[in-house]
């Protein structure tokens, strides 16, 4: 400790320190002194500073300062603006090699690296391995004061058995924007489905030098969205077939007992019950005052089994279960019914995910979808089955888009799924809406609708654009000469490896007879995925 003999007379003396001494007067025991004997040293100096109650709060006012220049510096470095990201160099060869060769012999950069590289925080970016990370809807929260990029739609006329390349330009453009061009470019493209993954169609990756990789794991489980979806329209499914059992076999206050059971001789409605209850004009909140009444117009949706439109799913082509029949056990006595699996991304729950723009927006949406109908023509909905809740727990993390990269290392969120003929067919809303905020305004955006522009770009237009609010700069129109010749009822196209005339080939694209599930296999000694394509 300095003591006050060591001041000389009329120092101006700053204590800065901090240490604890014994005290029996403190509640603690101990009190704060600092390194200057103060009693002393006061006597000789001009001015002194005390501990407690001294330098502290210059102490403050320079930690404020210090926070206020670090958020300044930490702004202007996650402005949108250019990209500084490390491109792979890729190295064409001559013949062309496997699409999955292709993407074996390039190492994808860390997806984190990538993840801020385009200006991503650490907290908006949850990791699935190396490759692969969902980005959080905060996100859009940060940049929503940010102008958006420019909006590109990819499409194309209506295909050959062959496929004309939307993927693949896609991908293709936005490497060229990015790493040949040097502009900030994104690709939005759809999940593939592991039904044409492992059927004939193979893989959706792109082709060539114009992929996403990891290829295999973009092709097949990706971060489980399509799983999510398959396990929350089963559980709809499922609830239907309970309810119409139920309804059938126990009487109102059976049903109304298991509804809304007893806990510690207290009933008590859930939120979704609470909603039911005001759809049915019933203004009461407390279960022992529902009269006879109420409890059937609250226990009984009355479904009719012919007016079912929800269907079971399976994210695989099995054909044996376009029609079956459900309820032959003994133990559901009797009530057997007529049904079917669709594949996974037909369903409803799909279409909700690409369409959505938030948490709150997806439960209302999932929560209005409609099931079927009553015996007296009332629509029945998720709602109604007491399954909305739930649903939205399944999805709560498929609704964040997936980020990886194409084989030059530019990014590319993965969102949403395929078949604009049977389903929505474009990536979502989401995807698009952050990748345009972090592009910037001089950036790129290309994004992808699916099957032909007949289809995928008509539900782009008429459904996705009027959702989002968003408009296209520039739309791509992928055509090829062979596709032209094709549908124009040309000669034999060479190239479709069939030996029919143009003319008589049906212009709806058909497709080989052989599953890709043949030549698909792994190696044991290297955990390589081969054969997919």
């Amino acid at each position: 400790m300095v003591k006050g003999e060591w001041i000389k007379p009329g120092a101006i003396v700053i204590d800065c320190g901090i240490n604890h001494v014994p005290d029996s007067t403190k509640a603690s025991g101990k009190r704060v002194v600092g390194d200057v004997a103060y009693s002393a040293a006061k006597e000789r100096a001009a001015f002194i500073t005390p501990v407690p109650g001294g330098v502290g709060p210059m102490t403050v006012a320079m930690l404020m300062q210090s926070t206020v220049e670090s958020a300044q510096r930490f702004l202007e470095k996650y402005q949108p603006g250019k990209w500084n990201l490390q491109y792979n160099q890729l190295n064409p060869r001559t013949p062309v090699p496997t699409d999955i060769e292709i993407s074996c012999s390039c190492a994808p950069k860390p997806i984190g690296q990538l993840a801020r590289e385009i200006g991503l925080l650490s907290d908006e970016v949850e990791f699935y391995g190396e490759h692969k990370a969902k980005i959080s809807l905060s996100t859009l929260k940060r940049l929503k004061d940010q102008p958006d990029g420019k909006y590109v739609v990819v499409t194309g006329i209506t295909p050959t058995p062959l496929g004309e390349g939307k993927s693949t330009t896609t991908v293709g453009l936005v490497q060229a924007l990015g790493a040949h061009l040097g502009q900030n470019a994104f690709a939005c493209v759809r999940q593939p489905s592991q039904g044409p993954t492992f059927g004939i169609k193979g893989g959706a990756a792109g082709g060539g030098y114009s992929q996403v990789i990891p290829m295999e794991e973009f092709n097949l489980h990706l971060t489980g969205d399509i799983h999510a979806i398959t396990a929350a329209n089963n559980l709809v499914a499922a609830a239907i077939d309970a309810r119409i059992f139920h309804e059938a076999t126990q009487t109102d206050q059976a049903l109304y007992s298991r509804l809304v059971p007893s806990v510690d001789g207290k009933r008590k409605f859930s939120d979704i019950q609470i909603q039911r209850l005001k759809k049915l004009h019933i203004k009461k909140t407390d279960p022992e005052a529902l009269t006879n009444e109420e409890i059937n117009k609250f226990v009984r949706l009355d479904i009719d089994p012919d007016s079912i439109t929800w269907q079971r799913v399976l994210d695989t082509n099995d054909r044996f279960l376009r029609k079956i029949t459900i309820g032959q056990s003994l133990t559901e006595k009797g009530f057997a019914r007529t049904a079917q699996f669709d594949i996974t991304v037909a369903s409803e729950i799909m279409a909700v995910l690409a369409l959505t723009d938030g948490l709150e927006d997806m439960r209302r949406r999932l929560s209005k979808m409609v099931v079927a109908s009553s015996k007296k023509g009332v629509p029945v909905t998720t709602e109604d089955l007491g399954v909305s809740g739930v649903l939205a727990v399944l999805m709560k993390d498929a609704i964040k888009p997936n980020l990886m990269q194409t084989l030059e290392g530019n990014p590319v969120f993965i969102h949403a799924g395929p078949f604009a003929n049977i389903a929505h067919g474009n990536s979502s809303i989401l995807a698009d809406k952050i990748a345009l905020k972090l592009v910037g305004k001089e950036g790129f955006v290309v994004t992808e609708a699916g099957f032909g522009a007949d289809i995928g770009m008509e539900k782009f237009f008429d459904i996705k654009c009027r959702y989002s609010g968003l408009q296209p700069h520039v739309v791509v129109l992928v055509a090829t000469v062979r596709a032209l010749k094709m549908h124009g009822g040309g000669p034999t196209c060479s190239e479709l490896k069939f030996e029919i005339p143009a003319a008589e080939m049906s212009t709806m694209p058909g497709l080989p007879t052989r599953p890709c599930f043949y030549d698909i296999d792994l190696d044991p000694a290297t955990g390589e995925v081969k054969g997919l394509f």
